[in-house]
């Protein structure tokens, strides 16, 4: 009973809470007066393409969307060629020591059809999207022909894949090149990222790779921090994929609940989980997120979402925004990300933003709720599955698992009403502030043990720091965006999260397109693939 006690997991039992429960966080769109698309997504996406500096030619930056557009364009290179160049990064990064195991599945043959149909549309002036081209790669709890649907465990997926998960689909319609499946922690149940089953073992962190990449997304932001791909798809129900993107130096965005159709992933956690991507830039994340982000018939939440924008992403500042902190919230973190994160703010605040002090209430009921409902949701959708495969999983998933057997339909409807009255906070203090800013992790990436690689990993107290700004997220369903803004004294990234109400993505973005600029330098990752090169 000791993760119990530890979780303070009875502390739902002592509460009495009055209102009504909230089982799924889907939040009514408020009524905006349309600003008559002023400016049109498309013509918002031509500017910040158009806006992005060409790759640090003083220091070291991360390829992104443009640098590949740009080489297409001007026929230095085609989609083929680098199509080939990835397969020959693919084959050497796994025979490196350590393994990278970034890509876990991977097809020659898949990956030069897509590249050559690329090629031909490039040739004839006839693009799909700004994504034609652009290699990609999904977490392996999407569905992705012909890979097998894995979810990071030894037993599922046996045969080959035959349909594609909607934002999988949507990514080759836009032309994507999708190069593979990305490593994640075994069906999402962890934040580190380790996995030591025959199939996946421990991804690396790019920046250092005795290092986890966080979790659960973990291929995905290896991949990208790694120069595999610029863009990668990763799911979020407790920072799934801010976390990752976070330790790994890159942008990670968890869109508002139902914003990206889940459809075609594993329903592990039907109420916390949210779809997004992680990027190499914060206008890389836009690109795709205004590719991705719509209703999906097959999916039945959001369908009454307000149409994706990107309305004044491009301001040329942040005059008359107000940006709310929690600072005794903020401050639970390490002294270094703190000192870092501080900064930051005062970065907003120097290009007009005003920081205004807010109190995030009942933040230690957010932890233990939202913890009761994804592991309760999961351990339902398990069910069969610890009963038939238990010995075929790792040992901390069925710790959690095990763990998620202790709470009763009391705990849960208890939570779900928690969840009722945090969504009523939320929206109290976004009358009075556009955004929310918190350190994305309490502290930087942790230590792989060799004890790990053989037996995997089990430290709740690291799952509690790794998830502390998180939960809040995923409980309530708005959207957050987390931005690289430093290093560690050892090197490691350290960033800032930024949570807007519900479907205000387009706030996110813009305020985080500024806040990439705080970080003068970005360090080269140890482990870095120039593609392009």
């Amino acid at each position: 009973m000791w993760p119990t006690r530890l979780n303070k997991f009875s502390l739902m039992r002592s509460l009495d809470i009055h209102e009504d429960p909230t089982f799924i966080p889907e939040a009514a769109a408020e009524l905006t007066k349309d600003k008559s698309e002023a400016e049109s997504t498309s013509d918002i996406i031509k500017q910040l393409i158009d806006s992005r500096p060409d790759s640090a030619s003083d220091g070291f930056s991360f390829k992104g969307i443009k640098d590949y557009l740009d080489c297409y364009w001007s026929g230095k290179l085609t989609p083929s060629q680098v199509a080939k160049n990835i397969i020959a990064v693919l084959e050497d990064c796994d025979k490196s020591t350590p393994p990278l195991r970034a890509i876990v599945q991977w097809d020659r043959e898949q990956i030069m059809l897509m590249a050559e149909a690329s090629t031909a549309r490039y040739s004839n002036k006839c693009t799909l999207s700004y994504l034609d081209g652009i290699p990609v790669c999904l977490k392996e709890e999407f569905k992705v022909v012909p890979y097998h649907h894995r979810v990071g465990t030894e037993y599922l997926g046996t045969e080959p894949e035959t349909e594609d998960a909607t934002v999988a689909k949507k990514l080759r319609e836009a032309g994507a090149i999708i190069i593979g499946v990305s490593n994640m922690h075994e069906l999402g149940t962890g934040t580190t990222g380790c996995n030591p089953n025959r199939y996946h073992k421990i991804p690396r962190n790019p920046y250092k790779p005795n290092h986890y990449t966080g979790g659960s997304s973990s291929g995905s932001a290896a991949a990208v921090a790694a120069g595999l791909c610029p863009v990668a798809i990763g799911t979020d129900g407790g920072g799934s994929v801010r976390i990752p993107a976070s330790f790994c130096g890159v942008v990670g965005l968890k869109g508002t609940f139902g914003r990206i159709s889940s459809h075609g992933s594993l329903p592990l956690s039907y109420s916390t989980v949210s779809v997004g991507p992680i990027c190499t830039s914060v206008a890389d994340a836009a690109i795709v997120y205004s590719i991705l982000a719509e209703p999906d018939p097959l999916y039945p939440y959001g369908l009454k979402q307000p149409k994706a924008t990107l309305l004044d992403m491009c301001a040329p500042d942040l005059k008359g925004l107000k940006v709310g902190v929690d600072w005794t919230f903020f401050k639970a973190c390490d002294a270094e990300v703190l000192s870092i994160c501080e900064k930051a703010v005062e970065y907003l605040q120097s290009l007009g933003a005003s920081v205004v002090e807010v109190f995030l209430p009942e933040m230690e009921e957010v932890r233990v709720a939202h913890g009761i409902c994804i592991l309760s949701e999961m351990r339902d959708f398990l069910q069969p599955d610890f009963n038939k495969h238990f010995h075929q999983m790792n040992l901390e998933t069925r710790i959690s698992l095990a763990l998620a057997c202790q709470f009763t339909a009391l705990d849960y409807i208890t939570a779900n009403r928690q969840r009722t009255r945090s969504m009523g906070f939320l929206r109290e203090i976004f009358t009075t502030v556009n955004c929310i800013l918190t350190p994305a992790a309490a502290s930087t990436a942790p230590r792989i043990h060799d004890s790990d690689l053989l037996a995997g990993c089990s430290d709740i107290l690291l799952t509690v720091r790794a998830m502390r700004f998180m939960q809040l997220g995923n409980f309530t369903g708005i959207p957050g965006l987390v931005v690289p803004v430093g290093y560690s004294a050892a090197g490691l990234p350290i960033s800032l999260q930024v949570m807007t109400k519900w479907w205000d993505e387009a706030m996110l973005l813009r305020i985080g397109l500024k806040l990439e600029q705080f970080r003068h330098q970005t360090k080269k990752p140890s482990i870095y693939y120039d593609i392009l090169a």
